[in-house]
């Protein structure tokens, strides 16, 4: 038994869950988004609050257990998302470090010779407080999630005077520099 995928899901007052075959369509205040689940190994279970994800055969293997939890994750983090949406926050460090927004680019300044442009997909939405924090939104948790990572691999944290883009939270392991 999958212990993810034995929870049931809340479904918020303003979302709801269309089904049809194995196409799951949760609509919300943020947006819509599709997904789909094998209807031959899982059967849904739609409530007027809740929904639940089971597999058909009694007997239940590793691989589709492992799979039970994967759908239900995926089913809830898009539940999430169509509702309250999700969010990333990252922050530059290091002198001269700058973030600005020109229309549908990200331009940043990260200690280079030249500045990068940073095309923003229309499904995320970027905001940049003050100069140094980035907050990334969208409905799309992985896509907000790779947008973030892929922002982070532009200049990573340096472990010397901890110089470069994180996320809010994100621990620096610190080392010491060269001594005399």
């Amino acid at each position: 038994m999958s212990k993810i995928g034995k929870k049931n899901i809340t479904i918020p007052k303003e979302s709801s869950i269309k089904i049809e075959g194995g196409n799951l369509t949760i609509t919300g205040p943020k947006g819509t988004k599709k997904l789909t689940i094998n209807d031959k190994i899982f059967t849904s279970k739609l409530n007027e609050s809740e929904f639940q994800i089971k597999p058909l055969e009694k007997k239940i293997d590793k691989k589709t257990a492992i799979m039970w939890g994967t759908y239900r994750s995926l089913i809830n983090n898009a539940v999430k998302g169509v509702s309250a949406g999700h969010e990333k926050v990252l922050e530059l460090s290091g002198v001269g470090f700058r973030a600005n927004l020109k229309g549908e680019v990200l331009n940043l300044q990260l200690g280079f010779s030249h500045d990068i442009n940073f095309k923003i997909p229309k499904e995320i939405k970027i905001m940049v407080e003050k100069q140094t924090i980035i907050k990334i939104n969208g409905v799309d948790k992985e896509l907000v999630s790779k947008i973030a990572a892929d922002l982070k691999s532009l200049k990573p944290i340096e472990p010397y005077k901890a110089k470069g883009i994180k996320e809010r939270g994100q621990f620096v392991l610190r080392k010491e520099g060269k001594k005399k």
